[in-house]
């Protein structure tokens, strides 16, 4: 922590989304997270695990949508989760594995020689999920 900064953490996270329902239902239904808040005109759903929250916004046009690509467009390369220790880790892939919508990169591994290991995913809309598990 810098006595510099002028900030203090993560307040929340704003992702535009393709399918709002679809992206709602992998936040509240598969990680468990609390639907805290909506704005149905503007369209957008609130949701937080109680440590940050998310904003999920729906694209204006998902039809003409244009998919973020991690190596060549600047912006959210991806969002990390941290989940607590290795077997939080393992139990958080069946489940999100399981999920509709969800492509797994890879599955629960060593970040490096370890002991930290962490899984990649992309969730229904394309945005690319981490899992972290600090190691103890």
């Amino acid at each position: 922590m810098s006595d510099n900064a002028l900030t203090q953490g993560t307040h929340h996270v704003g992702l535009t989304v393709p399918n709002l329902e679809e992206a709602r239902e992998f936040f509240v239904d598969t990680l468990g997270f609390a639907q805290v808040g909506e704005k149905p005109l503007y369209p957008a759903v609130f949701v937080s695990d109680g440590s940050i929250m998310i904003t999920l916004w729906q694209a204006a046009d998902p039809a003409t949508a244009v998919s973020f690509d991690r190596k060549n467009v600047i912006g959210l390369h991806h969002i990390a989760f941290k989940v607590d220790g290795a077997v939080a880790l393992d139990a958080t892939y069946e489940k999100v594995s399981a999920a509709d919508g969800v492509v797994i990169e890879f599955a629960p591994e060593n970040v490096g020689d370890g002991p930290n290991k962490h899984m990649m995913c992309t969730i229904p809309g394309g945005i690319r999920v981490e899992f972290f598990a600090p190691g103890n």
